[in-house]
C-alpha cells in the first residue's frame, strides 16, 4: 500500500505519475489503518509543501516513491472523479504508458508498453499479461476492466513485470486498485451527476463504527446513458451505459496487531450494446464478384451510412451486453515476529450474456452470435513482510483456481448463401441452403497455478541498494471444445458428406472436437540496484527475466484441407520475456517539482498472438507464436506546483514495439482471399482482384497493434480563494488533454486498419468549500474531435472495415458533498 500527501486540495496524486524501473513495493499490504491515514494525507493541503510525497508504508517503514525504484503511475481518487475516469478506458487518458480496447466487455485488451495480451477477439485459454487487482484480488476476467470505479482511494498502474511480489504472475504491468476502507470515525460522501446524452450518475458511501473493534463500509454507485450510435432498424440508441455497483465492507479490529476484513461486492451492465458499424472497404484478393460491393448490390443493400461520423447503423440482429461480476474475500493482517502476515483468500465470479451482430451489416447474413459464459474464481494468497536492519523483504505463496464455462450459438440467415457461397455455384441464388445452418458449440477451460515469491532489499551502504526478487511458478489449462452444426431443418451436418449443400453449408461450420492441454513450471527473477546520486535524484537500473503461462485454443482450431482440426494448434508456448530498464528519479525547486525519466526494452521469444482468417468457424479467432517480439523506448513524468493556486503536469512516452521475427504471420486483406500461390509462383499485388495471395505473410520489422509511438497525457489547475453564499472555498479551472499518434488496429499491420493519431481536451470549473462541498461543470472532448477507438476487418476477406467510434463532445455538472 502506499500513503499519500500532496499539496493540491482535492486532487491526491494529479499529477503524480511517476517512472521507474521493475517490481514495487507498493504489491504489499499494510493493515488497513494505513489506508486511512492515506486518505487523510491525500487530501490535506500543505502550503508550500512538496508536489507529492507518496510513502510506501507495506514494508512497515515509510519510504517515499522517489527513494524506491518503481514504475508506477498513481491517479487519486479525486483526480479520477474530476476528469470523468471513471473506467479503464477513461484511466488511459491520464496515463501514457496504458493501451485499452474493447468491442464489447469480454472482448477487451488492456496492455501496458504495448504488451500484455494479443490484440483482437479475446480467448479464455490465455493468461493476461497484465493483472486487475482490486484490494489485493486478482481479477481473472479482463471484463473487469470495463466496470466503473467503485469508491476508489487511488489506482497505481505499475509498468514491467510484477511476478516477485504479485500472487499472480504478470509480465506486463499491473492495475492495483485500492478502495477506501471502514474507518472508526463517521463519514459519508455522495455525489451526482448529470449531463447531455442523458447522462446520469449517482454515488454514496458511508462508513463507521459498531463498535469500539468493528466497523463497516458500504459503498454504491449507478451509470446511465444512452449510446452515441443510432440503429436505423431497431430506433433504437445503441452502445450506451447502464451499470451498477454495490460493495461492502466489514473491518474487525480487536487490537492495533491484528485486523481483518471481510468484503463483498456486485456489479452489473445491461446496455444494448455492442455494435461496430461502417467504416471503409478496401480492395482484396478475393474476385470481383465476391467483394463488399458486388455482394451487397447483388442483394440490393445499401448501409446505413458510409460515414462513420454519421454515427448510424443498421445492424438488424438482437444486441445485448449484460455483464455481471462479483465476489467476496477475507483478508486478514497480522502483525507478528519483525513483520506483517497477510493473508487473502477470494472467491469471484463472471456471468457474461451477450448477443451480437458479427456481420455488421443490416443484412440477414448472422442472424445469432451469442456465446455466454459463466466464471468462478478461487485464489489464496499468505504473503509476510519483514523489517530486520539493512534488510527488507516479502515472502508469499499463492494459489489460483478457476473454471470458465461457455455455449456458443451461431446462426445464419437467407442472405448468407449468396454473400458466401461463389456466385458462380447456382446455391448461391438458393437462400435455404445457408438459412437457418447453425453452430452449437459447448466449451469449458479448468486452469490452476500454484506459485511460491519473494523479494529482498539489502542496503549495503545509506545510498546503494540492491533488490533482487524469484518466483516459482506452476500453471496446468485442461479445456474442451465441441462444435456441433445443425442445418436449417435441424438435421445434423457432418464432415465427409458430399452434396453439394453439404460442402456448401461445412465451408461456413464444421464440426469440431478437440481437448487440448498444457502444464509447466517456469521460473522468474529480477535483480534491481539503486543508487542516491544527491539527496533528491535517485539512479536506478533493473533485469527481469520473466515468463508468461503457456495457452490452450479454446474457441475452435484451424482446420485442414479435409475439413478436420488441426490438433497440434491446441497448444501455445509460454512467452519468454528478457527486459531491462533505467532511469532517474528527480525532485528540484525546493521539491516543487518532480521530474522522472526511465528507458526501457523488453524482448519476448514466442510471442503470443491473435490470428484471425476468413472462416466463419473461426471467426473469433485463435492463438498462436511469432518467434520474437520487442518493446522499447522512454517515458517522462514532469509534474510542478509553485504554490497553493497552481499545479500542473506533463507526461509522454515513446514507445518502439515492432515484430522482430514473424515470417509465417498471417495475411493483413489485401493479401487475401485469393487462390493460393503454388511453390514457383509470385504472388499477385496487394487489393488485385482473383489475385494469387501468399498463405503466410513475413511481418518482421513491422509494429506490434494498438500501440501508439507517442502518447502524451497532461494538464494544469488554478484556483483562487473565495466565499460563496457564505461558505469560504475556491473557485477553480481545470484542464486535462491527451494525445496519441497512430497505430495499426490489426494484428498483421493492414493499410486499411491504421487508426488516424488524434487529440482530446476536457475543461472543468467549478466551486470547492472548505466543508467538503463541490459543484463543478465540465466538458470533455471539448472540441467535439471525430476519432476511431479501434478498426476491424469483417469476416470472408470482402474488405469490410468496420470500427468502435470515440464520443462526442459531452458535458454536464457534477455535484458532490462529504460530510
Amino acid at each position: 500500500m502506499t500513503s499519500v500527501r500532496t499539496t493540491a486540495r482535492g486532487f491526491a496524486l494529479a499529477s503524480v505519475l511517476l517512472c521507474g524501473s521493475a517490481p514495487a513495493a507498493l504489491a504489499q499490504t499494510a493493515a488497513p489503518a494505513a489506508d486511512a491515514a492515506a486518505r487523510d494525507a491525500a487530501d490535506e493541503a500543505d502550503q508550500g509543501a512538496a508536489v507529492s510525497e507518496i510513502t510506501v508504508t507495506a514494508r512497515r517503514r515509510e519510504e517515499t516513491v522517489q527513494t524506491v525504484p518503481v514504475a508506477v503511475s498513481v491517479v487519486g481518487g479525486e483526480k479520477i472523479a474530476a476528469t470523468g475516469a471513471f473506467n479503464v478506458g477513461r484511466l488511459q487518458q491520464l496515463t501514457p504508458t496504458l493501451q485499452y480496447y474493447s468491442s464489447n466487455p469480454r472482448n477487451t485488451t488492456v496492455n501496458i508498453r504495448g504488451l500484455g495480451v494479443p490484440f483482437g477477439l479475446t480467448s479464455d485459454g490465455f493468461e493476461q499479461g497484465v493483472g486487475v487487482y482490486v484490494d489485493d484480488v486478482y481479477n481473472a476476467r479482463v471484463a473487469s476492466a470495463t466496470f466503473d470505479f467503485l469508491d476508489v482511494a487511488r489506482i497505481e498502474v505499475l509498468r514491467g513485470p510484477q511476478g516477485t511480489l504479485y500472487g499472480k504472475n504478470t509480465t506486463a504491468g499491473a492495475i492495483n486498485i485500492t478502495t477506501n476502507q471502514p474507518t472508526f470515525g463517521f463519514e459519508a460522501n455522495a455525489e451526482v451527476s448529470a449531463g447531455n446524452l442523458d447522462f446520469k450518475q449517482a454515488k454514496a458511501a458511508v462508513s463507521g463504527p459498531l463498535s469500539e473493534t468493528v466497523a463497516v463500509r458500504l459503498a454504491a454507485s449507478t451509470t446511465t446513458r444512452r449510446g452515441a450510435i443510432y440503429n436505423v432498424t431497431s430506433r433504437q440508441w445503441i452502445n450506451g451505459q447502464d451499470n451498477i455497483g454495490l460493495r461492502g465492507q466489514l473491518l474487525w479490529k480487536p487490537n492495533d496487531d491484528l485486523s481483518i476484513t471481510l468484503s463483498g461486492d456486485y456489479n452489473k451492465q445491461d446496455a444494448e450494446c455492442c455494435a461496430q458499424i461502417f467504416v471503409r472497404t478496401g480492395a482484396t484478393q478475393r474476385a470481383l464478384n465476391r467483394q463488399y460491393a458486388a455482394l451487397t448490390a447483388a442483394l440490393g443493400y445499401t448501409v446505413a451510412s458510409t460515414h462513420p461520423y454519421d454515427r448510424l447503423t443498421d445492424v438488424d440482429a438482437n444486441l445485448n451486453a449484460r455483464n455481471e461480476i462479483g465476489g467476496a474475500s477475507v483478508r486478514a493482517v497480522w502483525n507478528v515476529g519483525p513483520g506483517t502476515l497477510t493473508s487473502i483468500t477470494a472467491w469471484r465470479y463472471w456471468d457474461w450474456q451477450p448477443e451480437n451482430d458479427r456481420d455488421f451489416l443490416g443484412l440477414p447474413i448472422v442472424t445469432k452470435s451469442q456465446n455466454p459464459s459463466q466464471q468462478d474464481q478461487y485464489s489464496q494468497e499468505l504473503r509476510y513482510n519483514y523489517s530486520t536492519g539493512r534488510i527488507d523483504g516479502v515472502v508469499g505463496v499463492f494459489a489460483f483456481k478457476q473454471r470458465i464455462d461457455t455455449q456458443g450459438t451461431e446462426q445464419h440467415g437467407p442472405a448468407s448463401s449468396r454473400f458466401n457461397i461463389t456466385p458462380s455455384n447456382a446455391l448461391s441464388n438458393d437462400p435455404s441452403v445457408l438459412d437457418g445452418l447453425t453452430a452449437l458449440n459447448t466449451q469449458y477451460l479448468k486452469s490452476t497455478s500454484f506459485a511460491v515469491f519473494g523479494q529482498a532489499s539489502w542496503k549495503v551502504t545509506d545510498a546503494f541498494t540492491i533488490q533482487p526478487g524469484v518466483r516459482l511458478n506452476y500453471d496446468k489449462k485442461e479445456g474442451y471444445y465441441e462444435r456441433r452444426v445443425f442445418d436449417g431443418q435441424g438435421l445434423p451436418v457432418l464432415l465427409g458428406e458430399t452434396s453439394a449443400r453439404r460442402v456448401a453449408q461445412l465451408a461456413i461450420f464444421s464440426p469440431q472436437l478437440s481437448a487440448p492441454t498444457f502444464s509447466d513450471w517456469n521460473f522468474s527473477y529480477d535483480l534491481t540496484a539503486s543508487y542516491r546520486i544527491a539527496p533528491d535524484i535517485l539512479g536506478y537500473a533493473t533485469y527481469a527475466k520473466s515468463f508468461k503461462s503457456g495457452g490452450i485454443n479454446q474457441n475452435g482450431l484451424p482446420t485442414d484441407a479435409a475439413g478436420n482440426p488441426i490438433l497440434s494448434a491446441g497448444q501455445i508456448k509460454p512467452e519468454s520475456v528478457n527486459h531491462v530498464e533505467a532511469g532517474l528519479k528527480t525532485q528540484f525547486w525546493d521539491r516543487r517539482a518532480t521530474l522522472n525519466l526511465a528507458a526501457f526494452r523488453t524482448g519476448i521469444d514466442d510471442f503470443q498472438v491473435t490470428v484471425t482468417n476468413g472462416q466463419f468457424g473461426v471467426l473469433r479467432g485463435y492463438l498462436a507464436n511469432a518467434d520474437k517480439v520487442r518493446s522499447q523506448g522512454f517515458e517522462f513524468d514532469f509534474s510542478v506546483r509553485p504554490s497553493e493556486r497552481f499545479n500542473a503536469y506533463l507526461n509522454g512516452a515513446y514507445t518502439d514495439a515492432t515484430y522482430r521475427r514473424f515470417v509465417d504471420a498471417p495475411c493483413p486483406p489485401e493479401l487475401s482471399g485469393g487462390t493460393t500461390v503454388a511453390a514457383g509462383q509470385t504472388p499477385s499485388a496487394p487489393g488485385t482482384p482473383g489475385g494469387l495471395s501468399p498463405a503466410n505473410c513475413d511481418i518482421s520489422g513491422q509494429r506490434l497493434p494498438g500501440i501508439s509511438r507517442w502518447s502524451f497525457s497532461f494538464g494544469a489547475e488554478a484556483n483562487a480563494p473565495v466565499t460563496v453564499l457564505g461558505k469560504p472555498g475556491e473557485v477553480y479551472l481545470g484542464y486535462d488533454g491527451s494525445y496519441r499518434s497512430n497505430f495499426s488496429s490489426n494484428p498483421s499491420p493492414s493499410a486499411y486498419t491504421y487508426v488516424d493519431g488524434y487529440a482530446l481536451s476536457n475543461f472543468r470549473v467549478g466551486f470547492r468549500a472548505d466543508d467538503g462541498l463541490n459543484i463543478f461543470a465540465w466538458v470533455r472532448n471539448a472540441f467535439d474531435k471525430d476519432y476511431i477507438e479501434q478498426l476491424a476487418t469483417g469476416p470472408g476477406n470482402t474488405g469490410l472495415i468496420v470500427g468502435n467510434i470515440g464520443d462526442p463532445r459531452t458535458w454536464g455538472v457534477t455535484l458532490k458533498a462529504a460530510f
